[in-house]
């Protein structure tokens, strides 16, 4: 997400700011802007990646003061064009654009209750409820609109505009980034500090978990809505969302990233020829493995940089296409030689057991497997596409059969601890649910089962909702 306020090239500098944060989402990319209060909104969005969805005429269009956007990785909602943020919606208040990280927990219970109140959805993603929540009349003893945010159950961090202002919103978790900059007369909202530096806007502050800034022509001030929560930062932002070059609590991504590599080597040391990353989001973690055990670095795996994350691909079929095609092997670099192969996770294990065979078949006489993250084996319900646990490789198989099956001669994962050193930040500031499952917001697996078929059949999951009201409560 990206967002400007008071700026003659706004959409502009929202374009580059995508660019910065391209590696969210790579699925659709949309602009919204504003000129004047009261005026139309402009919005232009579409399927792809930022710089096939915007061209010149695109931008010259978008024209305003004021710009929100967002590039889209889907969690909830399916890939298609009705589901690209941002959204516009028209409610009491006037025009309302919204961009969302995150997903919501209570996403159905919350539309269901919207539906019999007489709204009508659009799309099929947990983002439009935010949108409507927003939208609804306020009761004058409610306070500000933004009050009815404290419904959503969840993560969220949210880049809002209105007719008259842009508010940044951080779930009191605080499970997704977002953080706030300067550009000469302009603030500015973004998901990482990447994006501030490519349009050389001056990093102020993280958005703090539970607050809600507003910018408008006043100036800048802060409202505190939500219950005061633990923090639960995502520890996968470091591991492997976020850009290296980003900061995250004041830490740089890619010195933590170094950092677990440096864990991971004194965990599970290994005599070894060649240390090899497996890039780009493996390459900080290698080094660290490397420089700690002093064994030669080298970047063997070659990557095709028009092939996007194989991990945010919306489906297996694309995955595993995507597998095949987005790295090449120099031959010569692991031919003969023991090699260590250092990648950031292992999430289905289709990405690390096609890089051993291409290991054994290029001629490495050893392949050692080394992971800078815990294994995963529960599900995300926070925003990181892996919620099926039954997808999740460390989940189904026992450490021997995961050597097996990858075709390793060893396997070694880091563990919390370490993981948790190598940022330098407490264990308590962190959500680690995919790795311990304990989740900062308790998740009832049966409302989870029927959540799920109601993706598939809104009808039976209706039904099933009306036979099982207490699993609601709760959420509710």
């Amino acid at each position: 997400m990206f967002g400007i306020f008071n700026h003659p090239n706004a959409a502009a500098l929202t374009y580059y700011g995508l660019f910065a944060l391209q590696h969210r989402g790579q699925e659709s990319a949309g602009i919204v802007s504003a000129k004047a209060n009261g005026e139309l909104f402009n919005l232009h969005k579409a399927m792809g990646l930022v710089g096939q969805v915007f061209q010149s005429a695109d931008i010259e269009r978008l024209t305003g003061t004021r710009a929100i956007g967002h590039t889209r990785y889907s969690t909830t909602g399916s890939s298609n064009l009705v589901n690209a943020q941002p959204m516009i919606g028209h409610g009491a208040r006037g025009q309302i654009g919204l961009a969302h990280n995150g997903n919501l927990i209570n996403a159905d219970v919350l539309r269901d209750e919207l539906e019999k109140r007489g709204s009508i959805f659009q799309t099929t993603n947990d983002s439009e409820i935010m949108l409507h929540l927003l939208a609804q009349p306020t009761d004058g003893n409610n306070g500000s609109a933004l009050s009815a945010l404290t419904r959503a159950r969840g993560a969220f961090s949210l880049v809002i505009m209105s007719e008259h202002e842009i508010i940044g919103v951080r779930d009191p978790f605080g499970f997704r980034p977002l953080v706030l900059g300067k550009l000469d007369d302009a603030y500015v909202l973004a998901s990482e500090t990447c994006a501030f530096d490519l349009v050389h806007a001056e990093f102020i502050r993280e958005i703090e978990p539970g607050e809600v800034v507003i910018i408008d022509d006043t100036g800048i001030r802060s409202e505190w809505p939500f219950r005061q929560e633990k923090k639960a930062f995502c520890m996968f932002e470091y591991v492997y969302f976020a850009r290296p070059d980003s900061l995250i609590d004041d830490v740089n991504v890619a010195a933590a990233r170094t950092n677990m590599g440096r864990e991971l080597a004194r965990l599970h040391p290994v005599e070894a020829d060649v240390v090899v990353p497996v890039p780009d989001s493996g390459n900080y973690a290698a080094l660290g493995y490397a420089e700690e055990l002093s064994i030669p670095f080298e970047h063997a795996f070659v990557r095709n940089h028009y092939i996007g994350r194989t991990f945010l691909a919306p489906s297996q079929l694309i995955r595993d296409f995507n597998v095949r095609i987005k790295l090449n092997l120099i031959k010569g670099a692991v031919k003969n030689r023991r090699v260590v192969v250092v990648d950031d996770s292992i999430v289905r294990g289709t990405t690390a057991r096609a890089r051993v065979t291409s290991l054994r078949e290029a001629g490495a006489k050893e392949v050692h497997m080394r992971v800078s993250c815990p294994p995963h084996r529960h599900a995300c319900h926070y925003g990181i596409d892996f919620p099926d646990p039954e997808s999740l490789l460390a989940n189904q198989l026992s450490h021997e059969q995961i050597c097996d099956y990858l075709g390793a001669d060893s396997v070694g994962y880091l563990d919390v601890p370490s993981m948790v050193r190598a940022t330098g930040i407490p264990e308590s500031n962190f959500c680690l649910a995919c790795f311990n499952g304990k989740y900062p917001i308790p998740v009832d697996p049966a409302l989870d089962k029927y959540i799920m078929e109601r993706r598939d059949n809104r009808e039976n999951y209706l039904v099933a909702a009306d036979s099982h009201p207490n699993l609601f409560t709760d959420l509710k």
